[in-house]
């Protein structure tokens, strides 16, 4: 639920601002047409031709609005998310990772045992997984991973701790 209203509420934004955009073009084409121009000039393209190119974009709404979107606002139009799409990932990948501790419950070892696994797979899994992401930001493999070790391992120490605070215990 978190995940979905946390994307809609961007996507609703994104939106939102997509709609100021084309209330400017509306009323004020000039002055839309001459921010995209100044924008284009910043990137390196000479003035004349930024400006003529933008005057073009202004004449068909649907061109100009996407140009702004992505230009002036940083936005992709057609890549806004989906809200159901990433409330069913984020279910599904967290559903996946509280399993992965559970599992040596199952296999009739003794609690003192269980607990003990549970805690070395979660923690491989939390290594694994932050050194995965690794890939897509640049860190190390190392650092990403125990990273992800500390926050992962905090969050599960902070449970453990109102659990038994409340009384809440495994038997």
């Amino acid at each position: 639920a978190g995940e979905y209203v946390s994307m809609r509420s961007q996507r609703e934004m994104f939106e939102y601002q997509i709609g100021l955009e084309r209330d400017e073009l509306h009323e004020y084409p000039e002055e839309e047409a001459e921010e995209l121009a100044l924008i284009y000039q910043a990137r390196g393209m000479q003035l004349d031709e930024a400006r003529r190119v933008s005057r073009e974009l202004v004449k068909n709404e649907a061109n100009a609005l996407d140009a702004l979107a992505r230009e002036e606002l940083g936005l992709n139009p057609d890549d806004l998310g989906s809200p159901w799409g990433a409330a069913i990932y984020s279910f599904l990948a967290f559903s996946l990772g509280a399993i992965i501790p559970l599992v040596p419950f199952l296999f009739g070892l003794p609690l003192q045992r269980s607990v003990m696994v549970a805690a070395v797979t979660a923690g491989i899994a939390l290594f694994g997984v932050g050194a995965a992401l690794s890939l897509f930001t640049g860190r190390s493999a190392l650092a990403g991973g125990l990273r992800m070790v500390l926050i992962g391992g905090g969050a599960g120490g902070a449970t453990w701790l109102i659990g038994t605070a409340l009384g809440a215990a495994i038997a």
